[in-house]
């Protein structure tokens, strides 16, 4: 089950996309077809074959995955391993190439700037990191930030604690952190500071050390602003910063630092800048095409201004 997916669908993949058959018989998988693409059916069944021994369950993603490698887009031949489980118990990986690059770069960089469309999952695999680091106590706490733009960063005039007044804009974040944690686990770190989530504008005059820290929809910020929480990294700190450079909601007038930031930090060591598109959206599928259709029309639309 965990080789052939629900329905055989892992092996339906395969099927389809090398235009090979597969078939059981007893205790082999018997393919079909030309010697080119029977090779390559043969190497991603082997390497979803270890994963799946290792305990994976796995899903068509990771056949498209393990096909993607095949075709010789990205050097790492193995399936990523299961980051963490949800409270469902589903198992959590990066499920494209671009994700495990994003994935890789957290692990092997002090700092990571992630930065591509609506749904390839930057928010969502950045916390699945911060509570995985929290979790093997690579870190003591966890710090997740994000500019308030509608509320420009002046939060005052809402009612309630600073969680309340930040929660419509830190919700993602929230939503992420309750398929990973129980709630009463989460209001418990956040109790005990092991937890905190804090608008941008918070950020300034910190020093923030032995924590893994997440700016999340940094398209929003402006060159100092970045400059300013970037300069908050402290000693055995992680930190990751991501957005989407396609959605800036900035007031008239104010420039997204994202970019300027990517380019400046590019060659700097222990940085990793890691760019995703629409073949790593994890959505629905429309959400990709509609990527792609504003992707067409936007620079014409913008000449014509």
């Amino acid at each position: 089950m965990r080789l052939f997916g629900e329905y055989d669908r892992n092996l339906s993949a395969i099927e389809s996309t090398l235009e090979v058959r597969v078939r059981a018989d007893g205790d082999r998988l018997v393919l079909a077809g030309a010697d080119a693409d029977v090779e390559r059916a043969e190497d991603v069944i082997r390497r979803i074959l270890d994963a799946a021994v290792g305990g994976a369950h796995i899903t068509p993603d990771d056949v498209a995955l393990a096909l993607s490698d095949a075709r010789g887009t990205d050097g790492d031949k193995a399936l990523p391993k299961t980051l963490l489980r949800t409270q469902r118990g589903a198992e959590v990986r990066p499920r494209t190439a671009g994700q495990r690059a994003f994935v890789r770069s957290i692990d092997r960089h002090t700092l990571t700037v992630g930065i591509g469309p609506a749904g390839t999952g930057k928010t969502y695999l950045s916390v699945v990191m911060a509570v995985r680091a929290l979790k093997n106590r690579d870190v003591s706490r966890v710090i997740l930030s994000r500019p308030a733009v509608e509320a420009g960063e002046n939060l005052g005039f809402l009612p309630g604690d600073l969680r309340e007044k930040v929660d419509p804009y830190m919700r993602p974040l929230f939503d992420a952190l309750n398929e990973l944690l129980d709630e009463g686990v989460v209001n418990r770190y956040i109790d005990r500071g092991t937890l905190e989530v804090a608008p941008l504008a918070y950020m300034r005059g910190r020093t923030l050390s032995d924590a893994f820290v997440i700016l999340d929809e940094a398209q929003n910020a402006t060159s100092d602003q970045l400059k300013m929480f970037l300069t908050r990294l402290g000693a055995a700190s992680k930190m990751v910063v991501t957005g989407d450079a396609t959605q800036i909601d900035l007031p008239f007038g104010n420039r997204s630092g994202l970019r300027d930031a990517a380019t400046r930090l590019a060659a700097v060591d222990d940085v990793g800048v890691v760019e995703l598109d629409e073949t790593d959206v994890v959505r629905h599928p429309l959400v990709a095409r509609i990527i792609r259709a504003y992707a067409r029309t936007e620079p014409a639309a913008r000449a014509s201004e």
